[in-house]
């Protein structure tokens, strides 16, 4: 696998190694000992999958306190743009962001750490999306930041009136307003 770190720290593009013959593909999507060789101990303790249709936005979501959690995300099928913004206030790039766009074709992961709000909007007919979580599910430390805050300032590619929003996600915070990890 090629790991490619971003440009905040701890964010990682992963690349796997794709083997195609007639038959089809093979490609190992997770191997704990070069994970933790190059991106650091994470102990993965659940797997998580969802498929959402062309428009649908996730995000900005995060778990606050004990119950952040870091993520390694893929697409199965279609096409997101995935977002990563950093809420660690003593950071250098608090309050930035980081994106990639990951596919069935490129068969990218995006690594996101402790102390990131994370999002992703489908840019296909309708994408499977999973990803392996660190810290258990907590919904009474579940938060949200708008998806288009203009402090943070996300580029996203399709207008906003073709989004598809939860209510959640309508209703979410601003940046200035949100919890930050120290």
């Amino acid at each position: 696998m090629n790991y490619i770190q971003t440009e905040i720290d701890g964010v990682w593009v992963i690349e796997p190694k794709v083997f195609f013959d007639a038959r089809g593909y093979f490609m190992e999507a997770f191997k704990e000992e070069e994970f933790r060789n190059q991106v650091g101990e994470v102990h993965f303790i659940q797997d998580n999958e969802s498929q959402s249709s062309f428009g649908v936005l996730r995000g900005l979501h995060y778990q606050r306190g004990e119950y952040s959690q870091a993520k390694l995300v893929r697409v199965i099928k279609g096409r997101v743009l995935d977002v990563a913004v950093d809420l660690r206030f003593s950071s250098p790039t608090f309050g930035k962001y980081v994106s990639v766009e990951l596919s069935e074709e490129n068969k990218r992961q995006f690594f996101i750490p402790r102390g990131f709000a994370h999002g992703f909007l489908v840019l296909s007919e309708y994408a499977i999306f999973t990803y392996k979580v660190d810290n258990v599910y907590a919904p009474l430390h579940e938060a949200s930041i708008r998806y288009d805050d203009e402090t943070i300032g996300i580029d996203w590619p399709i207008a906003p009136d073709s989004l598809v929003l939860s209510v959640k996600d309508e209703q979410a915070v601003s940046f200035k307003d949100a919890e930050y990890f120290k």
